[in-house]
């Protein structure tokens, strides 16, 4: 099918909001006292925070507008918190990225490059090209809705087989996070076009969304580059965090109720027709047996559970995948993912994807926090030129994974 993009898509000079003077720190908890300050940070909508996942002994960054750095620093010297200014301004950053974008070469009609970040009629052009060219293998469709009205598409790569195991992957549900919607476009392409992943093919039906949040995708290239929601129109702020929205402990610890933050859960359990949508498509999908949801960043494999300590049924099984994971990815550039539950992080996280594909019992979910950006002090900004080495590095772990779930469902149907 051709899918349409409905929408206009404005120059990048377009881009509106500017993040003059605003600062990115870095901070390094040391022990549980000096966290417990950490939920009064996460509740001003001022401070935002980078680091998704929280953990003691390592940096945690968190961008703060201009008019609160200074009772910020007040609140982090109260509580004897180290920390560093890792970006004097993140405009600076952002301006140089929108210039870089303004003189790179259009690509060609249903062409993909890892050469430069691209915007979402770019990638749909690409994946209905690929239709065209494998229909033995690939087919696209259109599954939802955003709310702006965008199309939700989905590939369906495999040869057919309904016996065969299916796993779901997504991108891009954090509209921030650029590397993610690039990874995920590196491993359709792999498993499409290079012949020497057949088997991953033959032995899997694969469903992947690149982008799953495409307004809010789209809005980080016209107006606000550092946005993470949906577009939800809101009666103070907009947006929700749709990792936040799905039907798995929502509204527990781990969300906001509030509007304005970051991680604002929704007015209710699936109010956002991205995440509806996705469950839709997972709760009509026969012997689904792996779920990855593409985040960045800070380099991490986690699993189940986001909003309890207690452990998932199969919790060891899932720490030595992702161990394994992690040392098949280290073995390429010497990259360290680590792999772990949620919850025996700082801080709990409710109403996740990954939960919920837990929930409705799928035994290998896992949330991927890719790698930042280097060199700028802002691990959302991030070069083109590790587009590459990060898809390359990840793409082992992936073969790791599904070669796993692969001899597991085999010895579960005897």
């Amino acid at each position: 099918m051709k899918i349409l993009l409905l929408t206009l898509l404005p120059a990048l000079a377009l881009a509106s909001f500017s993040y003059e003077g605003y600062k990115l720190y870095q901070l390094t908890l040391k022990d549980h006292l000096q966290a417990a300050i950490v939920p009064e940070l996460m509740s001003n909508p001022n401070y935002d925070f980078f680091t998704d996942k929280i953990a003691l002994n390592h940096p945690v960054d968190i961008m703060v507008s201009p008019p609160a750095q200074e009772e910020f620093v007040q609140k982090l010297q109260a509580s004897n918190i180290q920390y560093s200014i890792v970006n004097e301004n993140i405009e600076k950053d952002i301006s140089a990225e929108r210039q870089r974008l303004q003189r790179s070469p259009k690509v060609p009609s249903g062409r993909i490059t890892f050469t430069e970040f691209h915007r979402y009629n770019v990638i749909l052009d690409y994946v209905d090209q690929l239709q065209q060219s494998y229909p033995d293998i690939v087919s696209v469709e259109e599954f939802g809705r955003s709310t702006e009205g965008r199309p939700l598409v989905l590939l369906r790569i495999g040869t057919g087989n309904a016996n065969n195991p299916t796993i779901i992957m997504d991108g891009t549900i954090h509209a921030r996070e650029w590397i993610s919607p690039a990874v995920t476009s590196y491993v359709i392409q792999e498993l499409v076009e290079n012949p020497a992943n057949r088997q991953l093919i033959e032995d899997i039906n694969w469903i992947i969304v690149p982008v799953l949040n495409p307004d809010g995708y789209e809005y980080t290239f016209t107006d606000q580059r550092l946005w993470r929601k949906t577009r939800r129109i809101g009666i103070v702020c907009n947006g929700v965090d749709a990792n936040r929205n799905f039907d798995a402990a929502w509204g527990a610890p781990g969300a906001s109720t509030s509007e304005c933050s970051e991680t604002f859960m929704g007015p209710y359990v699936f109010s956002e027709p991205e995440a509806l949508a996705l469950a839709v498509v997972a709760e009509q999908t026969a012997n689904l047996e792996g779920y990855l949801t593409m985040h960045s960043y800070g380099n991490w494999l986690l699993f189940s559970w986001g909003f309890t300590e207690e452990p998932v049924e199969n919790a060891a099984e899932l720490q030595q995948l992702g161990n394994a994971m992690s040392n098949a990815i280290y073995a390429v550039n010497g990259t360290r993912y680590t792999a772990g539950p949620t919850a025996e992080l700082l801080y709990y996280a409710s109403g996740t994807s990954q939960d919920w594909f837990t929930v409705i019992g799928v035994p290998l979910s896992y949330t991927v926090e890719l790698p930042a950006g280097v060199g700028t002090g802002n691990g959302f900004i991030i070069q083109p030129e590790r587009i590459l080495p990060v898809s390359q590095e990840f793409w082992p772990g992936l073969v790791t994974y599904a070669n796993h779930l692969v001899q597991r469902y085999r010895l579960k149907q005897g």
